[in-house]
């Protein structure tokens, strides 16, 4: 099978270079990364990746240069933006029979593509998500991880810094990822669980700890909590994006 990896992003000139940087040496078939609309350097440093004059402008783009492996095409779009939009333009212009949607300041385990080959083994397995842990070490974080770890293997549902991946075919039959401006990764996996076995993968990805710095981590989980206690209970994504973005 080939693996198509799909990169949203916006103003992420800061995370992507290591990103890509280890994304590039995995082995997957093709990275496509959709930009929003970046205002910084991201789309430069995703060209800079395909450039004939790859080494010298990724030494002025001060991208990481130890133990690159350029063995995956990288491809560069851009959509409207919007991670659900975003997501589905890198969808339709991908190849891959499977698709794995990553975040841009997270980082793949090495044997993500052996893990994910091995998941999709059982034909009905229509996809599946990694276990997630946080670049930083501290106590707090790795409680955190171990939170997110759980909720998502009990209730069968993920978020988008947990690498899903699908199958295309079920993907496009579920109409990919819905135009909502916030938890359109809990509304995708919810519709996806009820396709098929949903692989909750051992293995972890890493990913910043950032939006967890920034707000602390109480008054984050109180945020996420609340968040998707309202989303539950019906209100619209669109009225919940305009209170998180008041509240953080």
């Amino acid at each position: 099978m080939t693996i198509s990896i799909v990169i949203p992003t916006l103003d992420e000139e800061r995370s992507l270079p290591p990103t890509l940087t280890h994304t590039a040496g995995l082995g997957f078939d093709e990275v496509i990364v959709v930009d929003g609309g970046s205002r910084d350097r991201t789309r430069e440093i995703v060209a800079s990746y395909s450039s004939p004059q790859f080494d010298v402008r990724r030494s002025m783009l001060n991208v990481p240069t130890s133990n690159f492996e350029p063995r995956t095409h990288i491809k560069l779009l851009t959509a409207p933006p919007g991670r659900a939009p975003q997501m589905n333009a890198g969808a339709a212009a991908s190849r891959g029979d499977v698709l794995l949607f990553l975040h841009a300041d997270t980082l793949l385990p090495r044997d993500a593509r052996l893990a994910i080959e091995g998941a999709l083994e059982d034909p009905a397995c229509v996809g599946g998500r990694f276990d997630v842990r946080f670049g930083r070490d501290s106590r707090p974080g790795r409680l955190i991880g171990r939170m997110i770890n759980l909720r998502s293997r009990c209730t069968g549902i993920a978020t988008g810094d947990q690498a899903i991946f699908v199958r295309r075919a079920v993907f496009e039959r579920l109409g990919g990822f819905s135009d909502i401006p916030m938890m359109e990764d809990v509304d995708f996996t919810r519709r996806l669980k009820h396709a098929g076995r949903v692989a909750a993968l051992r293995s972890q990805v890493v990913t910043s700890y950032r939006r967890w710095d920034a707000c602390g981590p109480i008054r984050t989980i109180l945020l996420m909590w609340v968040l998707r206690l309202l989303y539950w209970i019906g209100v619209s994504p669109g009225t919940l994006s305009r209170f998180y973005s008041t509240v953080r």
